[in-house]
């Protein structure tokens, strides 16, 4: 069967995988109604596309060897934009995929676009469409149809050309190792790490300061840590808007917080009110030199304005001149941080991004190379050709 619902099962099918170089894997979860991803099918395929799905679902499935085979480094994992697959697996074991491959990001690399899709990436190195039909589905519920398997597993033998496709590209322009590079942040345990005492700097607030910045910030890791608890989403319990009224107007007692907006009078009087009371006053008794400052933004120069202008040009030339996606390249902070610092601390001036753009756009701040029109397009010159 195409699905596997029992231990001794998942426990042969990955042995079987463990013996090939690598393989291609894929999931489908569900997060509408919980803090953590619930975990609805993992889809898995050798390189000669014999493919099954396990059923995480199944009562009393034994997905240990599953988690062996993940972290088993004589085999590849592929994955096509695996950002949410990696984490839901370091979740369940607190261990990173390794080694792993990520074909969206190789196909940006070799010029296929700005997160380009599994169905257009698969349309554009096989030719085959792929049957979408079934991407919102519920994956939660039992049974599962044939053509929802059969859509389920598509996902994995089509990611096997794919790989290959991309494999021999990354060889032949000699950028195996920007794949790697870009890669290296999904294997730092780090990015899957949750500080609640971080939660904070993801919602906006009008005019902040310190008083405010330090209610927020003690209200958005309570909202964090309840939601984990209880594996609800965040909303569920309060909405950011909410949490920014609220640190703004810095509530004393329930009157008070139920004058806040889109708080009622029933919460503010119940056990949640009391709790976000209590948080605001453990702020507002903390010391003042711990309460966060403001990040204030320093206005960029006329001149650096108009050298972030040239240099967004010379992305566009060399996107087009190396065929890699300009968004991967350099983003627009990462060109105005250049237009005002030759040494400013950005993706864009290391490793390969360097050699693509980030040298070239030290050169064109310092008069050593220009950029301008020849036969009606927009081109390089060294200053030596005028």
């Amino acid at each position: 069967m195409p699905i596997i619902t029992k231990s001794e099962d998942v426990k042969a099918f990955c042995e079987e995988l463990s013996k090939h170089e690598y393989i291609t894997i894929d999931t489908e979860f569900l997060r509408e109604k919980t803090y953590y991803p619930k975990l609805c099918l993992v889809q898995l395929s050798t390189p000669d596309k014999y493919a099954k799905a396990i059923d995480p679902l199944a009562d009393g499935i034994n997905l240990e060897p599953l988690f062996e085979l993940l972290a088993n480094k004589n085999v590849l994992k592929i994955f096509h934009s695996g950002r949410q697959d990696l984490e839901i697996f370091y979740n369940l074991t607190g261990k990173v995929v390794e080694p792993f491959f990520d074909t969206q990001i190789a196909a940006m690399v070799c010029g296929y676009g700005d997160s380009v899709g599994y169905e257009n990436i698969v349309r554009q190195v096989t030719g085959e469409q792929v049957d979408k039909s079934s991407q919102f589905t519920n994956w939660s519920l039992r049974p599962l149809s044939d053509k929802q398997i059969t859509y389920a597993l598509g996902d994995v033998t089509h990611l096997c050309d794919v790989y290959i496709s991309l494999k021999a590209e990354l060889e032949k322009r000699g950028r195996v190792n920007w794949v790697a590079q870009e890669e290296r942040i999904l294997t730092n345990p780090a990015t899957y790490a949750n500080d609640p005492y971080k939660a904070w700097e993801r919602i906006k607030i009008r005019s902040p300061k310190p008083k405010s910045l330090a209610i927020l910030r003690e209200l958005a890791a309570w909202r964090e840590v309840t939601a984990q608890k209880r594996d609800i989403p965040k909303p569920w319990i309060i909405r950011d808007d909410a949490l920014s009224d609220m640190a703004n107007q810095a509530p004393r007692d329930k009157n008070q917080l139920a004058k806040i907006r889109n708080i009622s009078k029933e919460m503010a009087e119940g056990r949640t009110g009391k709790q976000m009371l209590e948080v605001i006053a453990k702020a507002l008794n903390a010391p003042k030199d711990s309460w966060p400052e403001p990040k204030k933004k320093e206005p960029m120069p006329s001149s650096a304005m108009a050298v972030a202008d040239i240099l967004k040009m010379l992305l566009k030339i060399q996107s087009a001149e190396h065929d890699v996606a300009a968004k991967i390249i350099a983003s627009a902070a990462d060109i105005e941080a250049i237009a005002v610092n030759d040494e400013a601390d950005v993706p864009a001036l290391k490793g390969w991004r360097r050699e693509v753009f980030g040298a070239e756009a030290i050169a064109v701040k310092h008069g050593k190379l220009a950029i301008g029109l020849k036969d009606g397009k927009i081109t390089k010159f060294d200053i030596g050709e005028f």
